[in-house]
Protein backbone atom coordinates (compact mmCIF):
# COMPACT_ATOMS: atom_id res chain seq x y z
CA UNK A 1 0.00 0.00 0.00
CA UNK A 2 1.38 3.45 -0.92
CA UNK A 3 0.19 6.82 0.43
CA UNK A 4 1.40 10.14 -0.99
CA UNK A 5 1.64 12.88 1.64
CA UNK A 6 3.17 16.34 1.08
CA UNK A 7 5.48 15.11 -1.60
CA UNK A 8 6.59 12.08 0.41
CA UNK A 9 5.87 8.49 -0.41
CA UNK A 10 5.12 6.39 2.65
CA UNK A 11 5.20 2.66 2.04
CA UNK A 12 3.31 0.31 4.35
CA UNK A 13 3.77 -3.41 3.91
CA UNK A 14 0.77 -5.51 4.79
CA UNK A 15 1.44 -9.24 4.91
CA UNK A 16 -1.87 -11.00 4.52
CA UNK A 17 -1.56 -14.74 4.03
CA UNK A 18 -5.03 -15.40 2.68
CA UNK A 19 -6.32 -18.94 2.50
CA UNK A 20 -7.50 -19.68 -1.03
CA UNK A 21 -10.72 -21.43 -1.85
CA UNK A 22 -10.42 -24.99 -3.14
CA UNK A 23 -12.66 -26.06 -6.00
CA UNK A 24 -15.67 -27.98 -4.71
CA UNK A 25 -14.87 -27.12 -1.09
CA UNK A 26 -15.68 -24.26 1.28
CA UNK A 27 -13.07 -23.05 3.76
CA UNK A 28 -14.56 -23.21 7.28
CA UNK A 29 -11.55 -22.96 9.63
CA UNK A 30 -7.89 -22.07 9.25
CA UNK A 31 -4.77 -20.80 10.92
CA UNK A 32 -2.21 -19.14 8.65
CA UNK A 33 0.25 -18.47 11.51
CA UNK A 34 0.81 -14.83 10.61
CA UNK A 35 0.89 -13.31 14.10
CA UNK A 36 4.23 -13.80 15.92
CA UNK A 37 4.28 -15.08 19.48
CA UNK A 38 2.38 -17.86 21.15
CA UNK A 39 -0.15 -19.81 19.05
CA UNK A 40 -3.63 -18.26 18.94
CA UNK A 41 -5.36 -19.26 22.19
CA UNK A 42 -8.74 -18.90 20.47
CA UNK A 43 -7.78 -21.78 18.18
CA UNK A 44 -5.35 -23.97 20.12
CA UNK A 45 -4.87 -25.51 23.51
CA UNK A 46 -2.16 -27.87 24.77
CA UNK A 47 -1.56 -31.35 26.04
CA UNK A 48 0.68 -31.12 29.11
CA UNK A 49 3.08 -33.63 30.63
CA UNK A 50 4.01 -37.20 29.74
CA UNK A 51 0.98 -38.30 27.71
CA UNK A 52 1.43 -41.58 25.81
CA UNK A 53 3.58 -44.26 24.18
CA UNK A 54 6.42 -44.08 26.75
CA UNK A 55 7.75 -41.02 24.93
CA UNK A 56 10.76 -39.15 26.30
CA UNK A 57 9.48 -35.58 26.03
CA UNK A 58 7.49 -33.50 28.49
CA UNK A 59 4.84 -31.47 26.66
CA UNK A 60 4.84 -27.88 27.93
CA UNK A 61 2.04 -25.33 27.86
CA UNK A 62 2.27 -21.85 26.30
CA UNK A 63 6.08 -21.90 26.35
CA UNK A 64 7.70 -20.01 23.49
CA UNK A 65 10.74 -22.27 23.51
CA UNK A 66 8.53 -25.19 22.47
CA UNK A 67 5.67 -23.61 20.49
CA UNK A 68 5.69 -20.23 18.79
CA UNK A 69 4.75 -18.44 15.59
CA UNK A 70 7.63 -16.83 13.74
CA UNK A 71 8.41 -16.03 10.11
CA UNK A 72 4.93 -17.13 9.05
CA UNK A 73 5.23 -20.61 10.52
CA UNK A 74 4.17 -22.41 13.64
CA UNK A 75 7.37 -23.77 15.15
CA UNK A 76 7.05 -26.83 17.38
CA UNK A 77 10.51 -27.30 18.82
CA UNK A 78 11.95 -30.35 20.51
CA UNK A 79 14.68 -29.44 22.96
CA UNK A 80 17.21 -31.41 24.98
CA UNK A 81 17.22 -29.79 28.41
CA UNK A 82 16.81 -30.66 32.04
CA UNK A 83 13.18 -29.95 32.83
CA UNK A 84 11.20 -30.07 36.05
CA UNK A 85 7.47 -29.47 35.58
CA UNK A 86 6.13 -26.43 37.44
CA UNK A 87 3.32 -28.38 39.08
CA UNK A 88 2.82 -30.30 42.29
CA UNK A 89 4.14 -33.52 40.72
CA UNK A 90 7.46 -31.87 39.76
CA UNK A 91 8.04 -34.38 36.97
CA UNK A 92 11.53 -34.46 35.51
CA UNK A 93 12.37 -34.81 31.83
CA UNK A 94 15.41 -34.81 29.57
CA UNK A 95 13.50 -33.42 26.59
CA UNK A 96 10.69 -30.90 26.04
CA UNK A 97 8.33 -30.35 23.12
CA UNK A 98 4.72 -29.31 22.46
CA UNK A 99 1.42 -30.85 21.43
CA UNK A 100 -1.25 -28.43 20.19
CA UNK A 101 -4.89 -29.47 19.93
CA UNK A 102 -8.29 -28.00 19.15
CA UNK A 103 -10.00 -30.11 21.84
CA UNK A 104 -12.93 -28.19 23.29
CA UNK A 105 -12.44 -25.43 20.71
CA UNK A 106 -13.10 -26.86 17.27
CA UNK A 107 -14.11 -30.23 15.84
CA UNK A 108 -15.51 -31.58 12.59
CA UNK A 109 -17.36 -34.50 11.07
CA UNK A 110 -16.45 -35.01 7.39
CA UNK A 111 -14.48 -32.51 5.36
CA UNK A 112 -10.94 -31.91 4.15
CA UNK A 113 -8.11 -31.22 6.57
CA UNK A 114 -4.84 -30.06 5.04
CA UNK A 115 -1.59 -29.03 6.69
CA UNK A 116 1.51 -27.74 4.91
CA UNK A 117 4.54 -28.69 6.96
CA UNK A 118 8.26 -29.43 6.96
CA UNK A 119 9.16 -32.39 9.14
CA UNK A 120 12.22 -32.61 11.41
CA UNK A 121 14.81 -35.20 10.48
CA UNK A 122 16.82 -37.30 12.90
CA UNK A 123 16.64 -40.53 14.85
CA UNK A 124 14.03 -40.26 17.60
CA UNK A 125 11.80 -37.72 15.85
CA UNK A 126 8.09 -38.58 15.69
CA UNK A 127 5.97 -35.64 14.43
CA UNK A 128 2.28 -36.17 13.71
CA UNK A 129 -0.92 -34.58 12.40
CA UNK A 130 -3.92 -36.48 13.67
CA UNK A 131 -7.47 -36.46 15.06
CA UNK A 132 -9.31 -37.98 18.00
CA UNK A 133 -13.03 -38.39 18.66
CA UNK A 134 -14.43 -35.69 20.91
CA UNK A 135 -15.99 -38.35 23.14
CA UNK A 136 -12.59 -39.70 24.22
CA UNK A 137 -13.14 -38.51 27.80
CA UNK A 138 -16.25 -40.70 28.13
CA UNK A 139 -15.64 -43.67 25.84
CA UNK A 140 -11.85 -43.82 26.00
CA UNK A 141 -9.38 -44.83 23.31
CA UNK A 142 -9.70 -46.54 20.82
CA UNK A 143 -13.51 -46.48 20.96
CA UNK A 144 -13.40 -42.74 20.26
CA UNK A 145 -11.56 -43.37 16.97
CA UNK A 146 -8.22 -42.03 15.78
CA UNK A 147 -7.35 -40.61 12.35
CA UNK A 148 -3.62 -40.29 11.70
CA UNK A 149 -3.33 -37.89 8.79
CA UNK A 150 0.47 -37.98 8.92
CA UNK A 151 3.04 -39.74 11.02
CA UNK A 152 6.79 -39.75 10.43
CA UNK A 153 9.55 -41.49 12.33
CA UNK A 154 13.14 -40.39 12.00
CA UNK A 155 14.54 -43.90 11.61
CA UNK A 156 12.48 -44.32 8.41
CA UNK A 157 13.29 -40.95 6.80
CA UNK A 158 11.85 -41.66 3.35
CA UNK A 159 8.31 -42.67 4.36
CA UNK A 160 5.14 -40.96 5.52
CA UNK A 161 2.31 -42.90 7.15
CA UNK A 162 -1.46 -42.63 7.49
CA UNK A 163 -3.28 -44.92 9.91
CA UNK A 164 -6.77 -45.48 11.30
CA UNK A 165 -7.42 -46.82 14.80
CA UNK A 166 -10.73 -48.04 16.22
CA UNK A 167 -12.27 -50.63 18.53
CA UNK A 168 -13.55 -53.76 16.79
CA UNK A 169 -16.58 -54.76 18.85
CA UNK A 170 -16.82 -58.13 17.08
CA UNK A 171 -13.25 -59.05 18.00
CA UNK A 172 -13.33 -57.12 21.26
CA UNK A 173 -10.03 -55.35 20.68
CA UNK A 174 -8.17 -52.40 19.19
CA UNK A 175 -7.78 -52.61 15.41
CA UNK A 176 -5.84 -50.51 12.95
CA UNK A 177 -5.35 -50.17 9.22
CA UNK A 178 -2.97 -47.88 7.39
CA UNK A 179 -0.81 -47.13 4.41
CA UNK A 180 2.53 -45.51 3.72
CA UNK A 181 4.26 -43.74 0.88
CA UNK A 182 7.96 -44.63 0.46
CA UNK A 183 10.62 -42.84 -1.54
CA UNK A 184 9.88 -39.36 -0.23
CA UNK A 185 11.98 -36.61 1.40
CA UNK A 186 9.57 -34.96 3.85
CA UNK A 187 12.37 -33.32 5.84
CA UNK A 188 13.90 -31.50 2.86
CA UNK A 189 11.05 -29.07 2.20
CA UNK A 190 7.41 -28.24 2.93
CA UNK A 191 4.78 -30.73 1.77
CA UNK A 192 1.01 -30.92 1.97
CA UNK A 193 -0.56 -33.57 4.20
CA UNK A 194 -4.30 -34.01 3.85
CA UNK A 195 -7.31 -36.22 4.45
CA UNK A 196 -10.62 -35.97 2.66
CA UNK A 197 -13.24 -37.46 4.98
CA UNK A 198 -16.52 -38.57 3.42
CA UNK A 199 -19.43 -40.57 4.83
CA UNK A 200 -18.16 -43.74 3.13
CA UNK A 201 -14.36 -43.37 3.08
CA UNK A 202 -11.27 -41.35 3.88
CA UNK A 203 -8.63 -40.51 1.27
CA UNK A 204 -5.12 -39.58 2.41
CA UNK A 205 -2.74 -37.38 0.42
CA UNK A 206 0.92 -36.40 0.29
CA UNK A 207 0.93 -33.29 -1.89
CA UNK A 208 -1.23 -34.40 -4.86
CA UNK A 209 -0.61 -38.11 -4.40
CA UNK A 210 -3.44 -40.14 -2.88
CA UNK A 211 -1.74 -43.11 -1.27
CA UNK A 212 -4.29 -44.65 1.11
CA UNK A 213 -8.08 -45.03 1.20
CA UNK A 214 -9.96 -46.26 4.25
CA UNK A 215 -13.54 -47.60 3.85
CA UNK A 216 -15.40 -46.32 6.91
CA UNK A 217 -17.64 -49.39 7.16
CA UNK A 218 -14.59 -51.32 8.36
CA UNK A 219 -15.25 -49.73 11.76
CA UNK A 220 -18.83 -51.00 11.78
CA UNK A 221 -22.21 -50.25 10.27
CA UNK A 222 -24.03 -49.12 13.40
CA UNK A 223 -24.00 -46.07 15.69
CA UNK A 224 -20.81 -47.27 17.41
CA UNK A 225 -18.72 -46.41 14.36
CA UNK A 226 -16.61 -43.45 15.55
CA UNK A 227 -15.94 -42.12 12.06
CA UNK A 228 -19.42 -40.67 11.71
CA UNK A 229 -18.85 -38.53 14.79
CA UNK A 230 -16.90 -35.31 15.54
CA UNK A 231 -13.12 -35.35 15.88
CA UNK A 232 -10.68 -32.67 16.99
CA UNK A 233 -7.21 -31.98 15.58
CA UNK A 234 -3.77 -32.49 17.14
CA UNK A 235 -0.27 -31.55 15.95
CA UNK A 236 2.65 -32.67 18.07
CA UNK A 237 6.34 -33.49 18.06
CA UNK A 238 7.05 -36.64 20.05
CA UNK A 239 10.59 -37.73 20.90
CA UNK A 240 11.38 -41.41 21.23
CA UNK A 241 8.60 -43.65 22.45
CA UNK A 242 7.32 -47.03 21.34
CA UNK A 243 7.66 -46.34 17.61
CA UNK A 244 9.71 -43.16 17.32
CA UNK A 245 12.39 -44.50 19.63
CA UNK A 246 12.76 -48.01 18.20
CA UNK A 247 16.34 -47.24 17.17
CA UNK A 248 17.06 -44.82 20.00
CA UNK A 249 17.31 -41.03 20.09
CA UNK A 250 20.21 -39.15 18.53
CA UNK A 251 20.84 -36.60 21.26
CA UNK A 252 23.32 -34.66 19.11
CA UNK A 253 20.62 -33.28 16.79
CA UNK A 254 18.79 -30.98 19.20
CA UNK A 255 17.09 -28.59 19.05
CA UNK A 256 14.83 -29.83 16.26
CA UNK A 257 12.00 -27.84 14.66
CA UNK A 258 8.74 -29.06 13.17
CA UNK A 259 7.48 -26.24 10.91
CA UNK A 260 3.83 -25.77 9.98
CA UNK A 261 2.97 -23.18 7.35
CA UNK A 262 -0.81 -23.41 7.71
CA UNK A 263 -3.79 -25.52 8.70
CA UNK A 264 -6.97 -25.35 6.59
CA UNK A 265 -10.24 -27.19 7.03
CA UNK A 266 -12.89 -27.34 4.31
CA UNK A 267 -16.41 -28.68 3.99
CA UNK A 268 -17.79 -30.05 0.74
CA UNK A 269 -19.97 -27.55 -1.11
Amino acid sequence: MKILLAGLTLVFTINVHAAPEREGWKLVWSDEFDQPGLPDAKKWTYEVGFIRNHEAQYYTKARLENARVENGNLVIEGRKEDWVSPDAKAQKAKFTAASLTTEGIYSLTYGRVEVRAKLPRGRGMWPAIWMLGTNIRTTGWPKCGEIDIMEFVGHEPEKVFATMHWFDYGKGKHTSLGGNLPGQKPSDDFHLYAVEWFADRMDFYYDDTKYFTYPIEKAGTDEKNPFHKPHYLLMNLAIGGGWGGQKGIDESIFPRQYLIDYVRIYQKK
